[in-house]
């Protein structure tokens, strides 16, 4: 997890620019952005076909320089790029960074390049960012790309982005509209060296980033990813991503219903939230999240104290903070006393929280935040603006409102909703004024989305501070990894399945195999009635769908009955010798049903996913994804997050059964995902919770090739 030595990417004082020339889109803006936005090291252009550029002698060869540079910047035909790369290793240049592109992005050609690169750079001894990369900027260093329309101002927001357009030509652009300013931006290529990961440490260390933010497309190596990412919410730096591919489906193919309940877009929300990542849905919640965590500190609590120009405006407020399980304590005592003595309210009978304030109210905010902001019982404050932010009348209250904001001890959030466009597009309206001292927002939802952000963040930490971390968890599970000797690229047998689960203590249900009637009948008197039969054959995994289950036998004659029946269903689909037996098993209903098990996915190897069973897998449709391995506190989150805790708590007969041992069950089918790779995928539907514990009656494995 260690962070790699940026500071010659970021802000390096001397750079070799390779394929420098003012014709070149990419090189020649390039040099011109470096130059003007303040860099003032040494400039060393490279270009045989050159004497001098930007006044400035043109060396031939990055050999020629004078010394040995801190970053290299490669601009030449993809044929060249590994020669250039391999030539400033061996000078001793610590970065290159690769913006040609035509690699494993184009063809079978830049395939191979691609891979001759990554080589060099490890023979060579030389970080390498890209290739196909558009740029790096640090607001206190260097601006190193072509597409950056204006100088960067200092902020606290650094960004790793997976595409080099959205980073500079959106992320950028449109945070500066907003006066919203990044310390680093860096586009990170194809990742043939560096990855999103190293970045990321990276930047978590600086003192001058308060926030790391992450456009993501895909991720290599997703655990290391994750121990950064999970490394840097502990230290105390939040990360945000917006991660695409939502609407992607995983491919691989599955047999059981654990399988179907999930997806691609699961397995990274799971991932995300273990780590304590935020996934925010696109790039303007992104920079509207971010800004918070620049501008304000960590809040203690959820207590907010909403403040409203407008009587719908609270409204709204109100019900979108519930959704965001922010709390909105009663204003009363001596704080309601003093809004009640401001005359300008007008107001008869008292005040709610979200506070109805009326557009008189903004003559007055310095007198109602008088009277809210020393008020232990709230954390945060939220001033809702519903009138123009540009005429006269805005003047004063951005006034009112920044030295509100500067003086409270809280965070003091502004939602403008009013009017933004001013008569005289020369002039800076003062909603635009205030917003260069706070974050102003103009949409409900992000501004509460931002101020809930804060508070999930402080959630995220203290989880995982109370938690072992994921390099520890991982470490455990290979250390208790169990060499179970299992067929290969099969479905097992019951009583193979059975000594799976046995070797991590999960509890199944009392089962016997028979393989004629006078067995089935002797089993089922041995374990009592009612008993359950059902065929046991791995070429018939489905047994229910073919009849091969016979449920709630109650006598010996009734055994012999359906065992013929569950033989005669069975072998009108399959062959004889595919059956290993029927199994008898004691009928357990005093429970409540839950499904839990492992499906294979391509990112992460293996979910576990947990949820109510039975018909209630079909009728409820919902479950929760976890990435093994998972802390306790992970699985307890995932059942909580279902329908299954409350049947658990609140079930119609009988008394409430025990949410911690499903967790426990959990825990044990985490540690079988983690610790045996074999098992493909595994799904135990239903398995009864009772008050003597959670057991299954029911699994079916399938094994890897």
């Amino acid at each position: 997890m260690s962070a790699p030595e940026l500071d010659p990417l970021f802000d390096p004082e001397s750079v070799a620019v390779v394929g420098a020339s003012p014709d070149s889109f990419y090189s020649g803006n390039l040099v011109e952005n470096l130059l003007e936005y303040g860099f003032d090291g040494t400039l060393y252009p490279v270009n045989p076909g050159r004497d001098e550029v930007w006044d400035r002698q043109c060396y031939d060869h990055i050999s020629d320089i004078p010394e040995t540079v801190d970053l290299a910047v490669v601009s030449v035909p993809r044929e060249h790029v590994v020669d250039v790369v391999k030539s400033a290793g061996e000078r001793g240049v610590p970065v290159a960074l690769v913006l040609t592109a035509g690699f494993a992005e184009a063809d079978d050609t830049g395939t191979d390049l691609e891979a001759q690169l990554a080589a060099t750079a490890t023979e060579a001894g030389i970080q390498v960012v890209g290739p196909n990369c558009i740029g790096v900027m640090a607001s206190e260093g260097a601006t190193l790309t072509a597409t950056c329309s204006r100088e960067p101002q200092p902020g606290g927001i650094g960004l790793v982005s997976q595409s080099g357009a959205l980073a500079f030509t959106t992320f950028f652009e449109r945070a500066a509209d907003s006066d919203v300013h990044f310390s680093h931006i860096v586009s990170t290529g194809n990742e043939v060296d560096l990855t999103a990961a190293d970045y990321v440490a990276y930047l978590a260390e600086l003192d001058d980033v308060d926030v790391v933010c992450t456009y993501i497309e895909g991720i290599d190596d997703p655990e290391r990813f994750l121990r950064v990412a999970e490394n840097a919410v502990r230290n105390g730096t939040p990360v945000l991503t917006v991660k695409i591919g939502s609407s992607e489906l995983a491919e691989a193919a599955t047999l059981s219903h654990t399988g179907s309940l999930t997806g691609d877009d699961d397995a990274w929300t799971a991932a995300f939230n273990q780590a304590g990542v935020e996934r925010v849905p696109d790039i303007p919640d992104l920079l509207a999240r971010a800004s918070a965590h620049t501008a304000y500190g960590n809040p203690d609590r959820d207590r907010v104290c909403i403040a409203s120009t407008s009587g719908g405006l609270a409204s709204l407020l109100a019900d979108m903070a519930a959704e965001r399980d922010l709390s909105l304590p009663d204003i009363d005592g001596e704080t309601e006393q003093q809004l009640l003595n401001i005359e300008e309210l007008l107001t008869y009978g008292g005040f709610n929280n979200p506070a109805d304030i009326r557009g008189y109210g903004a003559h007055v905010l310095p007198e109602i935040a008088d009277a809210v902001l020393d008020d232990d019982a709230f954390d945060a404050y939220v001033f809702a603006i519903g009138l123009p932010g540009v005429d006269e009348r805005a003047e004063t209250i951005a006034d009112d409102l920044a030295t509100i904001a500067s003086e409270a001890d809280d965070p003091v959030y502004v939602l403008w909703t009013g009017r933004k466009e001013s008569d005289d597009p020369t002039a800076t309206p003062p909603y635009a004024r205030l917003r260069e001292s706070l974050p102003v927002y103009e949409d409900p939802s992000r501004c509460l989305d931002a101020l809930a952000s804060t508070g999930d963040f402080v959630t995220a930490q203290t989880r995982l501070t109370n938690q072992p971390s994921r390099t520890d968890l991982v470490a455990d599970a290979r250390k208790n990894a169990t060499n179970v000797d299992l067929p290969r690229g099969q479905v097992l047998t019951w009583q193979e399945s059975e000594r799976l689960l046995n070797v991590y203590d999960i509890p199944v249900v009392e089962t016997r195999l028979a393989t004629d009637v006078q067995e089935a009948v002797a089993a089922a008197e041995d374990i009592g009635f009612p008993v359950v039969l059902k065929i046991d054959s791995p070429a018939l995994p489905h047994r229910t769908d073919v009849g091969a289950v016979e449920l709630g036998i109650d006598s010996a004659e009734a055994v012999r009955a359906a065992y013929e029946d569950v033989m005669d269903a069975a072998l009108a689909a399959i062959d004889e010798d595919d059956i290993e037996g029927v199994l008898v098993q004691p009928v357990v209903d005093d429970g409540v049903e839950a499904i839990t098990g492992i499906a294979p996915d391509e990112v992460f190897g293996s979910l576990v996913s947990v949820g109510p069973g039975g018909v209630l897998v079909e009728a409820l449709d919902e479950s929760a994804t976890l990435v093994p391995p998972f802390s306790r506190a992970d699985a307890r989150a995932a059942v909580e997050e279902t329908a299954l805790a409350s049947l658990l708590r609140n079930r119609r007969e009988g008394d409430a059964l025990s949410v911690d041992a499903i967790v426990d069950f959990l825990i044990r089918i985490g540690e079988l995902a983690a610790g045996v790779d074999t098992v493909a995928e595994l799904d135990l539907n239903p398995v009864v919770v009772t008050e003597h514990g959670p057991v299954a009656v029911d699994a079916l494995v399938r094994t890897r090739e």
